[in-house]
């Protein structure tokens, strides 16, 4: 397997931070319904794989194992056929704003629309293609649902924070490694292994939980959109702004990017 230092890493980092940065809008609502879709594929087979161990007695860390073992299908989606996930951008673009290729302002209304896309992308297979086609309606997997969607909701907001922090510091380096790797069986290897440690460590990703815990108000958890949102998303999003933003895309490219460029 043929892969890049972590020196040209960062460089090209920054070069797909300039491309993400200067996306038309339409695009990038596009890909960022693409995006949110795909982690929810990863999701739903998570469910359907490992869920079910809540009520067969699947031991806790076999089942956490199984269900980051299928998850990662989402991210290696989204970074080989190509789609805008928020959670990596916010590693991915900063960069390129460092490093003076890319402006504030291009970053911000990437993470803006691709938030949204991702927002629309989790909940079309939420609704759709786990609920109303049946897949999580019935046993063994209703319970299970509604478990994930009432356990994300009844952390405290710190905890939730800390999370956010960890889960995407995990997917900024899955992202980064991916990148890293010159072919495809690299990058999916690259992409497994932080996937799955984040998912079975029990970190909170905000786009997954745009899957996991609709998927849970659709069919019957105990769950408000309010409580959704105030308890679990917004805590799950400012971690993971910290954890990929400043532990991966500031620290390397402090470490390795160039920053010749932009006057350090």
């Amino acid at each position: 397997m043929s892969f890049k230092s972590p020196k040209d890493t960062a460089r090209a980092i920054e070069e797909v931070g300039c491309a993400k940065a200067s996306l038309p809008w339409d695009k990038l609502l596009v890909l960022g319904f693409l995006a949110g879709a795909f982690i929810a594929f990863g999701g739903l087979l998570a469910i359907i794989v490992a869920g079910p161990g809540v009520n067969e007695g699947l031991g806790g860390g076999l089942r956490r194992f199984a269900f980051g073992g299928v998850f990662p299908v989402g991210l290696m989606l989204v970074v080989i056929a190509g789609a805008e996930l928020f959670t990596g951008n916010t590693a991915c673009t900063i960069p390129a704003v460092m490093s003076g290729k890319a402006s504030w302002s291009g970053l911000l209304r990437n993470w803006a629309l691709a938030y949204t896309g991702n927002f629309i992308g989790s909940l079309f297979v939420a609704l759709f293609l786990a609920t109303l086609s049946g897949l999580v309606t019935g046993e063994p997997y209703l319970s299970s649902v509604r478990a994930i969607a009432e356990g994300k909701v009844n952390m405290s907001w710190m905890a939730v924070f800390w999370r956010g922090i960890g889960c995407n510091w995990l997917v900024c380096l899955a992202v980064w490694l991916a990148v890293a790797s010159d072919d495809i069986t690299g990058k999916i290897w690259g992409i497994w292994f932080p996937i799955m440690a984040f998912v079975a460590l029990g970190f909170e990703h905000s786009i997954a939980n745009m899957f996991f815990v609709p998927t849970g108000i659709f069919n019957g958890a105990n769950v408000t959109w309010g409580q959704f949102i105030f308890n679990n998303l917004i805590p799950a999003t400012l971690g993971n702004i910290v954890g990929g933003a400043f532990f991966v895309g500031f620290i390397y490219w402090w470490l390795y990017g160039n920053r010749a460029e932009a006057g350090k």
